[in-house]
């Protein structure tokens, strides 16, 4: 096989009716990158140098994490051949071993000390060595075992923030315990403690304090607990298992409901780059059995999100993983993020573990929620809604409770958590204006600059489902914040800047199918102005100009008329060279409510369905439906 040519074996149609895929489509692609690095090692092989931007680590950071997720990538396949390794990768992978953890030779690695990222990828080495003992670990002479564990061992002690990276420590001193190497118990325990107070309704977790919701839920914090579990020399008690598995079959049911039909993930949040690594939270479900879903909608999802980006030029000509999307996008990358990080996704190919007579990879495939019908579910912990259409095959989530913030702290909003929607086939723009003046899926009130307010720090009054409808609401008090360029590590939340207050907003979503009526109430300050009335702006899904994608606004219910518009932005987001960003702009006076559609579809005459009609009143709203169905707001 060519480093560079992706190979696939023929499609089987009878097994996989939806993808086509099976276990030797994952092998090939796996194969594939794992080839198409080699290029770009260096002379001793511990690191991998990849073009493209550095990282705010460095380099050297860089180098490592290129071995370190490639390695992960390996251990995987191989051990997934009971050590059957024709490319000789593991060999290769020892050799970089050993030159990236001599003290004095030229390529060695930052150590966990040392740096912060080296933290991170320690962990990637150290379950890459568990997985494939028998065959490297084991033949590494006592001299070289003990150099690793002499780099490995200088995250005893360390500080780790309280996020997913606990596991990163966890992972290693699990690794040192195995080996007869020196290891802290004290850690664990802190690591354990900080998991256990991530823990939320109905199997999620957030990454952090904050309100901090996206796919490191599944693709690490419910990674990382079972596979440690299997592995440890002294697993966790069996009440803490039990809670683990049961946190991961809840989750696994929101989870593959947030698959669009075209496999595509939900774009949301930070780390997109790590692509198919969100197919990670179904493997390690499969592998456990912590989950009451079929091995053949499992399969069908995880194959589903590998093609959705295979079929989209992922990887690239040369085999590698680009910051991106789809393409090469370099606007989605966090200030950690570097030419290696993408090969995260590595932990997409953890089914790979599974042997080929594993029933995730001999049951026929079923299909997705959303090939099966419209969905509509309400999920707690993160206040999202989600609605796809079987019609188009788009999952959307209506946001009403995630920001990557804390109540009542204002800051800028984050394009990637603070929306009020996100779907499987839209991006919201991440660079140029509209990250410091909130457009797409925002309700705003504008200055006389026409600069737009922010909701971070909103208070999330919850999601539920009257049997008509999926309705969400959240309150804010609106402020312009003048963004700053921060200087700070970029992980997610909304870029800081002095802050200055605009009127309370409360917001209702009221969603049905494709289209969401929201229902904005202004609060009792005054504006300033000869009329004393707010400009209110309601922005909608941003799309790609001339795609099948529809979107609209429009204004249903409001004291003063309104005017619409059409906003379009070049080079702002990952899916097109092109956005475009409906709107309605409406002047609201204090205490007055507005009411309009928000409407992303594909489906045939989708911007032409009929409207729902929305009566307000002074105790709510009433949000009838075209087929006379009601529901209450308010």
């Amino acid at each position: 096989m060519s480093g560079h040519e992706l190979r696939l074996p023929p499609e089987d149609r009878d097994l996989s009716p939806y993808t086509g895929w099976t276990r030797r489509h994952w092998s090939a692609v796996a194969e594939h990158l794992l080839l198409s690095v080699r290029p770009h090692v260096s002379p001793g092989l511990a690191r991998i140098d990849l073009p493209g931007p550095t990282s705010a680590y460095g380099r050297d950071s860089d180098g490592l994490e290129g071995y370190a997720r490639t390695f992960l990538l390996a251990a995987f396949l191989v051990a997934g051949q009971d050590g059957d390794d024709p490319h000789g990768f593991l060999d290769r992978y020892r050799a970089g071993l050993l030159a990236g953890t001599d003290p004095g030779g030229s390529e060695r690695w930052p150590r966990p000390d040392e740096l912060d990222q080296a933290k991170v990828e320690a962990a990637s080495v150290a379950l890459g060595l568990m997985l494939t003992r028998p065959w490297l670990w084991d033949r590494l002479s006592p001299a070289e075992q003990g150099r690793v564990t002499a780099w490995m061992s200088t995250v005893i002690g360390e500080s780790y923030p309280p996020i997913n990276w606990v596991w990163f420590q966890i992972v290693v001193e699990e690794f040192l315990r195995s080996v007869g190497g020196p290891w802290d118990a004290a850690d664990i325990d802190r690591g354990l403690a900080v998991h256990a107070g991530l823990r939320r309704e109905d199997g999620w977790l957030s990454d952090g304090p904050e309100r901090a919701y996206d796919h490191y839920c599944g693709w690490a914090l419910h990674f990382y607990p079972l596979v440690w579990s299997a592995l440890s020399a002294d697993p966790p008690a069996p009440d803490l298992r039990d809670r683990w598995r049961a946190d991961l079959r809840r989750y696994l049911d929101d989870h593959v409901r947030l698959i669009g039909a075209d496999g595509g993930p939900l774009f949301q949040g930070r780390s997109l780059t790590y692509r198919m690594a969100a197919a990670a939270p179904l493997w390690v479900g499969a592998w456990s059995g912590a989950t009451d879903l079929s091995p053949g909608l499992l399969r069908r999802a995880a194959s589903g999100v590998l093609r959705h980006f295979t079929d989209h030029g992922v990887p690239d000509s040369g085999g590698l993983l680009t910051l991106g999307w789809h393409g090469p996008w370099p606007g989605m990358r966090q200030s950690y993020s570097g030419a290696g990080s993408p090969y995260w996704a590595a932990k997409g190919f953890f089914g790979l573990l599974l042997p080929e007579d594993h029933p995730v990879w001999t049951a026929r495939e079923r299909p997705l929620p959303v090939e099966e019908g419209d969905v509509r579910a309400v999920v707690r912990a993160p206040g999202w809604i989600v609605s796809g259409t079987a019609a188009d095959g788009v999952v959307r989530v209506v946001n009403h409770g995630t920001d990557h913030g804390t109540e009542g702290r204002p800051t800028g909003d984050s394009p990637l958590y603070a929306r009020l929607g996100y779907s499987t086939a839209t991006a919201p723009p991440l660079v140029g204006p509209t990250v410091g003046s909130p457009l797409d899926n925002s309700v705003v009130v504008l200055d006389t600059e026409g600069r737009a307010t922010h909701r971070t720090g909103f208070r999330a009054l919850g999601v539920h489902d009257d049997g008509t409808a999926a309705v969400g609401h959240s309150r804010w008090r609106a402020h312009w914040v003048a963004v700053e360029e921060d200087a700070a590590p970029d992980h997610g939340s909304g870029r800081r800047g002095a802050t200055r207050p605009g009127p309370l907003l409360d917001v209702w979503s009221a969603v049905r199918g494709a289209d969401e009526v929201r229902v904005v109430r202004v609060g009792p300050e005054p504006a300033p102005g000869p009329d004393g009335a707010w400009r209110l702006r309601v922005g909608g899904w941003p799309v790609v100009p001339g795609g099948a994608l529809v979107s609209t606004v429009e204004v249903l219910a409001s004291d003063r008329p309104g005017r619409n518009g059409v906003e379009e932005l070049a080079e702002a987001a990952p899916l097109g060279p092109a956005t475009t960003v409906p709107w309605a702009v409406v002047r609201a006076a204090p205490g007055s409510a507005v009411a309009c559609l928000v409407r992303l579809s594909a489906a045939p005459g989708s911007g032409r369905g009929p409207r729902p009609r929305v009566g307000i009143g002074t105790d709510g709203a009433v949000v009838t439906w075209a087929d006379g169905a009601t529901t209450r707001i308010g």
